[in-house]
């Protein structure tokens, strides 16, 4: 048997499409190796472990406009301060309270408790979330005048 001819001025040689088949194969693979890198960061970054965590430990309502939280937090950098928002919710699931709460340097988990003033009755203290980027106003020792 032998193999049949194609006229090359009306289909191109076979060489020529053989040489950019490989570069293009490979500019394919790079392509879809971006592709996977960039997911992967992506995906780090949003699901990745925090570097800093609060929780809500205990709660105890106090009375009709306070509630005790006992917060704990867990950092990466555990000698930076961090801030942590607490709030109060009512039976309905309405925030009745919100304040921040400045977490001191300190070697692996830090516990800290504080009461939160609330607008009515709340049924929950938790903790909203945390943060290293402390306001100037929780890191000095002066009231806020005005």
């Amino acid at each position: 048997m032998t193999q049949q001819q194609v006229p090359p001025d009306r289909y191109g040689s076979r060489a020529r499409n053989a040489r950019t088949r490989p570069a293009l194969r490979w500019a394919l693979l790079a392509a879809v190796l971006v592709a996977l890198v960039g997911v992967a960061i992506v995906g780090y970054r949003n699901l990745g472990s925090a570097p800093i965590e609060g929780k809500q430990v205990a709660f105890e309502v106090i009375d009709d406009h306070s509630v005790r939280i006992t917060l704990e937090v867990q950092r990466d950098e555990p000698q930076r301060p961090a801030d942590c928002v607490v709030r109060g919710r009512a039976v309905s699931g309405e925030e009745v309270g919100r304040r921040e709460v400045l977490i001191h340097p300190a070697d692996g988990v830090s516990r800290q408790d504080t009461v939160l003033r609330t607008s009515t009755r709340a049924t929950i203290g938790e903790v909203y979330g945390c943060t290293y980027n402390v306001p100037e106003y929780l890191s000095n020792h002066t009231r806020p005048t005005g």
